[in-house]
């Protein structure tokens, strides 16, 4: 190993696990070690020794370097984001504390997380009860816990891949004869008819599934990528419903709300995987060098739709590369998220105004971006501009970024010296950044004293000082 730093992987052991379908004592018994010893593994109490990684590796055939990539980072960002708050912000908790808590005591900083998180929504309580007509609302908003459960999984359901790959194994790869298929399975199977309908029958709907006359109503405004994820999303509701419930109850929803809404988000995941397949969209992936436009035409896809499927490439032997993922609209406001391995903003907050996701992009024009963070690690970044849908006004642009390390695998990042190129600095979001000199502050990082004068003004916005 590099370093002399204890690994603590208990998590990602017992995901690996679960992904190879094996109980502790099956998998005890592969790598020569008693159940207790991996239950301790698992649960933190031992770390991972250099001999047990290449048992793994050796068993299962993983890639070390994979394994063992450093989740902590992440983790202690957002516990800094955390005691970042007013309301413990005096305490001054340093750096270096933070990060030995994430690295030592990731079961710490997830507790810490869940109670900041339920502060938050008690903070929001009383707006939601004043908005709710019944005069209650969730502690937990659903879509918060989806977001939280779906990285945990590291947006990869090992289960729906391969059921969806089986199934799509009995259908053409044309995009066009697959949803030719699709639509013959549905009718042969199970009575179900595709109609494409005009806007106006719809009033606003794109997709419309008519359960007592057995159709499925898809809107003419709907592109011929929507059109198959329609098909496919409606074959794997039907035919892989025993699989994502089993996942749904797995991931235990705390209401009714969450588990309609992850039941929805699993069928969406299920439905990318049968119109993608893993092993074939990885293996055209890695030798189109992620040319997205060439991607998003082989599959007959839509870029959104080609940026969800980028981020699941996480199964145990043939991992893709780990991006991360975001939609803002043209206010800068996310509305997804996925954070790959290394979100490089605040999980917490907003991003970086410096962000060349906040510009606009054209529709499919991919651009890229070079970018440095605060204590210097390099991403390449992705941008690409998506049509207007539904009527909207506003044009939505997706992002998708990795760590400069994985940039020669990405066609769009040629040209770009990703070592000692020129790199645009950016920061996790204004009220947490630091950097003195940058114009585009939009707010004072709250860690920090404003340092106001009368007789100067700085380039930069709120000044503030040093320590």
């Amino acid at each position: 190993m590099a370093d002399d730093r204890k690994l603590y992987l208990g998590p990602k052991l017992r995901v690996l696990r679960r992904e190879l379908g094996l109980n502790q004592t099956r998998m005890a018994e592969e790598l020569g070690v008693s159940p207790s010893y991996l239950n301790h593994l698992e649960r933190n109490q031992r770390p991972l020794t250099a001999q047990m990684l290449l048992r793994l590796a050796n068993v299962y055939d993983i890639d070390i370097r994979d394994f063992v990539a450093s989740t902590q980072e992440g983790a202690a960002s957002a516990l800094g984001e955390i005691l970042s708050d007013a309301l413990v912000r005096d305490i001054g908790v340093a750096r270096d504390e933070v990060l030995e808590v994430a690295e030592n005591y990731p079961g710490v900083s997830e507790a810490i997380g869940r109670f900041y998180r339920a502060l938050s929504d008690l903070r929001r309580l009383p707006e939601q009860v004043a908005a709710s007509p019944g005069g209650a609302a969730p502690l937990h908003a659903p879509i918060d816990w989806l977001r939280e459960t779906i990285a945990r999984a590291g947006n990869h359901f090992a289960e729906l891949d391969a059921a969806a790959e089986t199934l799509a194994g009995e259908f053409g790869d044309d995009p066009s004869a697959l949803q030719a298929g699709i639509r013959a399975r549905l009718k042969e199977r199970h009575g179900m008819a595709v109609q494409i309908v005009r806007e106006d029958v719809l009033a606003g709907t794109l997709r419309h599934y008519d359960m007592h006359r057995r159709r499925l109503l898809l809107s003419e405004r709907l592109a011929s990528s929507g059109r198959l994820f329609a098909v496919a999303y409606q074959l794997c509701a039907q035919e892989m419903a025993d699989a994502i419930a089993a996942q749904v109850a797995r991931a235990g929803p705390p209401d009714e709300d969450s588990r309609r809404l992850a039941g929805i988000a699993l069928t969406n995941y299920a439905a990318a995987a049968l119109i993608m397949p893993y092993d074939r969209f990885a293996k055209a992936a890695e030798q189109s060098r992620h040319d997205l436009p060439l991607l998003r035409a082989r599959f007959g896809v839509s870029m959104e739709q080609l940026a969800h499927r980028l981020t699941s490439l996480g199964r145990t032997g043939a991992r893709g590369v780990p991006f991360f993922m975001a939609k803002l609209d043209r206010a800068g406001i996310l509305s997804k998220r996925f954070d790959g391995e290394a979100w490089p903003f605040a999980r917490l907050g907003g991003t970086c105004p410096r962000w060349d996701a906040h510009g606009g992009q054209a529709p499919d024009a991919v651009g890229a971006q070079l970018i440095e963070t605060m204590d210097g690690r390099r991403f390449v970044s992705l941008t690409v501009g998506l049509p207007r849908e539904g009527g909207a006004r506003g044009r939505s642009v997706i992002a998708l970024g990795c760590e400069a390390k994985h940039g020669a695998r990405i066609v769009h990042a040629d040209g770009i010296d990703l070592e000692k190129g020129a790199a645009t600095e950016v920061g996790p979001t204004c009220h947490l950044c630091e950097r003195r000199g940058c114009p585009d502050r939009a707010l004072p990082p709250v860690t920090r004293a404003l340092d106001l004068h009368g007789y100067e003004r700085t380039v930069a916005p709120f000044p503030f000082r040093r320590v």
